[in-house]
């Protein structure tokens, strides 16, 4: 199965290389980047017809974009390319578009770049072919007056007239499709830093594989919807890339069967120990999760106090009431949780428990920890942690919220986790469970790189959650997650993210695959609830019954 891996710029052109000697030329793969540009314009806005102005660079990426100018003429399409440094003398792709008799603008003869503003107005795409992965400096110069040029143009057209603001009308003037060939020129595609003179894209056509920059901020801001385009490049070339971006083909291929003889046995047994008096919704939200991916059977632990509530809201559930102290989870839970593990594929710690007290002390007991500098013990996990006390030993484990919290008031607390535990840490707790003095800040600079060296430290899966989730394994996979959604950043979001990776490993996925597809098929119907209801509104409860409409999507 091809795999989306996610690599450096060096990388690229290490592949480029080594596919010209294998065989694959340069110019047969410009030709491919130059089409599969062309044709992922068609299928956005259409060709023909449309009107189509290609900023041609000096170097490759100019390339690409002549290739996507001849074919945008062959579907039809008006096509006018504008070329800033363009050596017009030996290039095949320049000649082949004066011989489709494309209109040509040289920017070094537009006085105050009138040609091109005019070239603007009226547009239905403009493509942006000038740079690509190619920056080295600061943009200045005539091409920051040329990349000036189009932002003004651009913003004035897409400001409101009057009529537009007190008249609705379908014949308002829209802005057009701006298409980034590879990358935004100004956006360095290692560090996902921008230049202010960048364009934002509203579709970036990639090549071969997303280069790592691509999906980090402020440059992932500038990208819009990103196409990742095959150009020829063999796959066994990136064998060795850690890195790789989640895709559906792999989720789809991860899903367990759902054979017509099934019973709810079949689809697993999930318990989920979540809730308390203040954060009844987050036990509710959960335990949907965990539902709406398939599960068979989910029963949640929680205080008694509030299973009135969750049951209201979750009436396929079944319940263990634990004991509770001003309903919030006891000490004294511990036990009775322990004893009643048997049976259940999967556990979830952590949902809504809060900070208080007594539930640390439940969750150090459940998991046979003790608390940071009792007894001179720093830096080691108590013996009841090998023991297993109080019945059988923990299935397998996902971590979230303040379960995660609970381990960071622990030393050594990694070493009492059993093996195969999920945790699933936004960029604060993560910082908490890493301790010192690390920041969010710190945490967000390096957010592949933290994952994976944590995920071995601690042997454990993390997912640390976020635009472009990251999910590393201990032995140094590492997957990002396509989606950067402002409608998931909502209260509850998380706990329907966990209920659904508890499902999936209930439902037999290994640790790894069933964080990554628990984050795809939660980041698919983030998009799905943003389609249908905007990016402002979305609450985590319009999740779960999108989650059956993302695996449909996945499995089709």
């Amino acid at each position: 199965m091809y795999t989306v891996k996610i690599i450096t710029v060096e990388k690229s052109r290490f592949l480029e290389i080594k596919a010209h000697e294998g065989g694959l030329s340069f110019a047969e793969m410009m030709e491919n980047a130059g089409r599969a540009t062309a044709l992922a314009i068609q299928r956005c806005i259409g060709a023909r017809g449309k009107r189509v102005l290609i900023l041609v660079g000096p170097g490759n990426n100019g390339g690409d974009g002549l290739v996507a100018a001849h074919y945008l003429w062959e579907m039809g399409a008006k096509v006018t390319c504008y070329l800033w440094k363009r050596d017009p003398d030996h290039d095949p792709n320049l000649q082949r578009a004066k011989g489709d008799r494309l209109p040509m603008v040289w920017a070094e003869d537009d006085d105050r770049f009138e040609a091109l503003r005019g070239l603007l107005t009226g547009a239905d795409a403009v493509v942006d072919a000038l740079l690509g992965v190619g920056i080295a400096r600061p943009i200045g110069g005539t091409l920051k007056e040329l990349l000036d040029a189009v932002r003004q143009t651009l913003d004035q057209q897409r400001a409101p007239n009057e009529l537009a603001e007190t008249v609705p009308s379908n014949t308002a003037t829209l802005a057009p499709l701006i298409v980034a060939v590879d990358c935004p020129s100004g956006l360095d595609c290692d560090t996902g830093a921008l230049d202010p003179a960048t364009v934002a894209a509203g579709l970036t056509v990639t090549f071969a594989y997303p280069k790592q920059g691509l999906l980090r901020f402020p440059g992932a801001e500038a990208v819009g919807h990103l196409v990742v385009a095959d150009i020829g490049i063999p796959p066994e070339l990136a064998g060795d890339v850690p890195l790789e971006m989640a895709a559906a083909e792999q989720v789809r291929s991860w899903l367990p069967a759902r054979p017509r003889s099934a019973h709810k046995g079949t689809f697993g047994r999930a318990l989920i120990v979540a809730g308390s008096v203040n954060y009844v919704g987050a036990a509710t939200l959960a335990g949907s999760g965990a539902k709406r991916v398939g599960t068979g059977l989910v029963t949640m632990a929680l205080p008694m106090a509030i299973q009135p509530a969750v049951a209201a809201g979750l009436a396929e559930a079944t319940y263990l009431l634990l004991p509770h102290d001003l309903g919030v989870i006891a000490l004294g839970a511990a036990p009775v949780l322990r004893d009643n593990l048997e049976g259940y594929d999967a556990l979830l710690l952590g949902p809504g428990l809060t900070q208080e007290k007594e539930t640390v002390s439940f969750v150090h007991a459940l998991l046979g920890l003790e608390p940071a500098g009792r007894k001179g013990r720093i830096g080691f996990v108590s013996s009841a942690a090998s023991e297993q006390p109080h019945g059988a030993k923990l299935p397998p484990l996902v971590v979230d919220a303040d379960g995660l919290n609970a381990l960071a008031r622990a030393d050594g607390w990694w070493k009492a986790l059993p093996p195969g535990t999920i945790l699933t840490p936004h960029p604060g707790e993560m910082a908490r469970l890493v301790g010192g003095d690390i920041t969010t800040g710190d945490i967000q600079a390096d957010r592949e790189g933290l994952a994976r060296r944590m995920a071995a430290e601690w042997n454990t899966v993390v997912a640390l959650k976020g635009a472009f989730t990251v999910v590393a394994d201990p032995g140094g996979r590492v997957s990002v997650l396509p989606f950067a959604n402002a409608a998931l950043a909502t209260a509850g979001s998380g706990d329907v993210l966990a209920g659904a990776i508890v499902g999936l490993r209930a439902q037999g996925l290994e640790a790894f695959e069933a964080a990554v597809a628990g984050a795809y098929l939660h980041g698919l119907a983030g998009e799905l609830a943003r389609a249908d209801l905007g990016d402002m509104g979305v609450v985590a409860g319009d999740l779960p019954p999108r989650l059956p409409l993302a695996l449909r999507s996945i499995r089709r």
